[in-house]
C-alpha cells in the first residue's frame, strides 16, 4: 500500500499561563497507508487531539511537516487547506456536532454542497449513506429527535459521504453507552474498509483500538508502536 499521510518531526507548543511554553508534541513521526486504520492511544492530556487537529489542517504546527499524497500542508494557503479539508478529509468527534436546525439528510448533504455538488446529486448520495448507517427512515428528523446512537451514525455518514481519502476520528464512541458504542464502531470500521478510506482514530477504548490495523502510543510528545493488544494502556 502506498503512503497517503506522512507526519515528520511534528512539534507543537503552546504559551502557558505563566508566560512560559508548554511542549505538547515534541517530534511525532507517522506514516499512514491508503485504507489503513491506525489507533492512537495515550493518557488524557498527552496531545492526541492536538495531533488530530494538526493532521486535519485545523491548526498549524510549531515545527515539522505533514504531507497528504506528497503535498505539504506548509506550502498551502488557508484557502487551499480549507478546500483540502472539504474534499479529502472527514471528521468524526466524540460529540456529533450536527447542525440542530437541519435534518439528518441536510446535515449529511452539507459537505457535498460545500464542495460544489448540485442539490440533486448531493441529496441522492446523502440518502445512500444514511441508508448504509441504518437511518433510511429517519432522514427528515432533526438531531433533537434522534437518539445518541442515531446522531453519531449520522455523523459517521456525514464524514464518509464524500469518499474522503482520510478520516480523523476523536473518541467517536466515547459519548455512547456500550451497546451503541459497539454498533457505531462496527459500522465505522465496515464503511471505512468498503470505501478503502484511511483512518486515524483516537480512543481510550481497548476493544476499538484492538480492531485497528495497528496502534501507536502518544507519550511525552512522541509516537511509539504498541506491539500487542495486551500492551495497550
Amino acid at each position: 500500500m502506498s503512503a497517503l499521510l506522512e507526519v515528520r518531526g511534528l512539534r507543537k507548543r503552546f504559551r502557558s499561563g505563566d508566560a512560559g511554553w508548554l511542549d505538547v508534541l515534541t517530534g511525532c513521526d507517522l506514516t499512514i497507508a491508503r485504507g489503513e486504520v491506525t489507533a492512537v492511544v495515550g493518557a488524557s492530556g498527552s496531545g492526541k487531539s492536538t495531533l488530530l487537529h494538526l493532521v486535519g489542517a485545523l491548526d498549524r504546527p510549531t515545527a515539522g511537516e505533514i504531507l497528504l499524497d506528497g503535498a505539504s500542508y506548509a506550502a498551502m494557503s488557508e484557502l487551499e487547506l480549507a478546500a483540502m479539508r472539504n474534499r479529502r478529509l472527514g471528521f468524526v468527534f466524540q460529540f456529533h456536532h450536527l447542525l440542530r436546525e437541519f435534518s439528518a439528510l441536510e446535515n449529511v448533504m452539507m459537505p457535498l454542497r460545500i464542495a460544489g455538488w448540485t442539490e440533486g446529486k448531493a441529496r441522492s448520495r446523502a440518502e445512500q449513506m444514511l441508508a448504509e448507517v441504518g437511518l433510511a427512515g429517519r432522514m427528515t428528523h432533526r438531531p433533537a429527535a434522534l437518539s445518541g446512537g442515531e446522531q453519531q451514525r449520522c455523523a459517521v455518514a456525514r464524514a464518509l459521504v464524500h469518499d474522503p481519502d482520510l478520516v480523523l476520528a476523536d473518541e467517536p464512541t466515547g459519548n455512547l453507552d456500550h451497546g451503541n458504542g459497539t454498533m457505531v464502531a462496527e459500522l465505522f470500521y465496515r464503511l471505512a474498509r468498503e470505501l478503502e478510506t484511511a483512518v486515524v482514530l483516537v480512543t481510550h477504548n481497548r476493544q476499538l483500538a484492538a480492531r485497528a490495523d495497528r496502534a501507536v502510543l502518544l507519550d511525552e510528545g512522541r509516537l511509539a508502536p504498541v506491539p500487542t493488544v495486551e500492551a495497550l494502556p
